[in-house]
């Protein structure tokens, strides 16, 4: 088959490569285009070092797009990763389709931020989709689903690069064999069970320090590494990463109620957080510790509005 990879960043370059390393027959490559100061993206690097063409269009709704992308001749395109909206004059092009990769299970978690929010809501199973795009968002019919459970100390980077990521690679190269054989399915998703949620953004992930510690410790662990959960301190941002629960120590909630080797103790409602690594401002990230004592700090200062 003729195959058009059409991806970006890292998840995008494992999935042209593991292609390419088993012999299928890559004829393009379409990623996001280049953003000035910002470095090249590594699925553009990777096709450039396999000697294969790179197109770059600010747009996929444009017919010169089309018209060039049916000169490839292709039987399947491959989405890996992509954040602009395909419409399904450009889908339909390959002989055989496109199949897109998502990491949720269709029809819940539609959007951006799919690997976000199940860890922010507090579940505990969700996993990948392999589907075809239509011109809805992610409304189209499943080829392939893999299911996996949200530990319960699983970050947003420890779900998707221990698990989505090579999953998703895996499951891109068994929806390709299928779409070869003419086994794929096209499972119509069941719209009564949809939602969709937009980007897990800073603003939505400010701690309310009130609330139940789990409830805090699950917005942590769904912001790290990105966007990253954050309190207030001294009228600046202070950005929250690897954390875990822990007893409370009888402070006021929001306050600083010990010091460990590890981290600093948080109060939040039940119990508290012990906080192990933060970023203050505009600073880098840092162990917590260092930042408490930096800041020359107390037991009992108050973080939070």
């Amino acid at each position: 088959m003729r195959i058009i990879v059409n991806g970006q960043q890292a998840f995008g370059e494992a999935v042209l490569r593991a292609l390419v390393e088993r012999g299928e027959n890559v004829v393009a490559v379409y990623c996001a285009p280049d953003k000035i100061g910002a470095r090249p993206d590594p699925l553009k690097l990777a096709a450039e070092s396999l000697g294969l063409p790179v197109y770059q269009p600010q747009s996929f709704k444009n017919p010169d797009v089309w018209a060039q992308m049916s000169a490839l001749k292709p039987d399947l395109c491959v989405m890996a990763f992509v954040t602009k909206f395909v419409p399904s004059d450009c889908l339909s092009i390959p002989r055989l389709g496109t199949i897109q990769y998502h990491p949720s299970l269709l029809p819940r978690h539609r959007g951006p931020s799919a690997i976000n929010w199940p860890i922010i809501q507090g579940e505990t199973v969700t996993g990948l989709s392999i589907f075809w795009p239509d011109d809805g968002l992610d409304t189209g019919p499943i080829l392939l689903q893999k299911t996996i459970n949200i530990g319960p100390d699983d970050t947003l980077g420890t779900l998707y690069f221990d698990n989505l990521f090579p999953m998703g690679v895996s499951a891109m190269l068994e929806s390709v064999d299928l779409v070869r054989e003419c086994k794929a399915p096209r499972v119509e998703q069941d719209h009564t069970l949809s939602d969709y949620q937009g980007w897990c953004k800073a603003e939505d992930c400010v701690i309310d320090w009130a609330k139940p510690a789990q409830t805090v410790y699950n917005l942590i662990r769904g912001a790290n590494p990105s966007p990253g959960a954050s309190t207030l301190f001294k009228d600046e941002s202070l950005s929250l990463y690897d954390a875990r629960m822990t007893g409370s120590q009888g402070g006021k909630t929001g306050s600083i109620s010990a010091v460990h080797e590890d981290g600093i103790v948080v109060e939040a409602g039940g119990g508290a957080i012990l906080v192990q690594r933060l970023r203050f401002g505009k600073g880098p990230k840092e162990a917590a510790t260092e930042w408490f004592k930096r800041e020359a700090l107390t037991i009992g200062t108050q973080l939070g509005s």
